[in-house]
């Protein structure tokens, strides 16, 4: 592979990894507000609306398969000392930090929507 064709398989990875995690939060918010829909609304119009939860639900899933193949690709991409010694620790902190939250985010987003979609 040329260097010029790898370092665009390396950004179009990073974007399809932003873009994932894009579309993961707004299907989590998505089923969230659909759901909240239910309320007041007849058997015909809930079918419609749990079904929409469902392919929602499915999309995140795919989303949160991509996010994470193409972090696992990133990980292979990073490059050591980009900014300097200094800056990198503490890149590398606040990466570990984040990914620590985004994590809990998945689960609590999860345990969130789960029982709503399959109820």
């Amino acid at each position: 592979m040329t260097e010029k064709l790898k370092k665009a398989a390396i950004i179009l990875n990073g974007f399809a990894h932003d873009f994932a995690a894009g579309i993961w939060l707004a299907a989590i918010a998505a089923i969230v507000l659909i759901h909240s829909m239910h309320q007041g609304t007849g058997g015909e119009v809930v079918a419609i609306l749990n079904r929409l939860e469902h392919i929602f639900f499915w999309t995140s899933i795919v989303s949160m398969v991509v996010i994470m193949a193409t972090g696992a690709g990133r990980t292979f991409t990073y490059v050591d000392n980009w900014y300097g010694a200094d800056a990198e620790r503490v890149r590398r902190r606040m990466l570990i930090i984040k990914h620590v939250v985004l994590f809990s985010a998945f689960g609590a987003g999860y345990l969130v929507v789960y029982p709503q979609v399959f109820h």
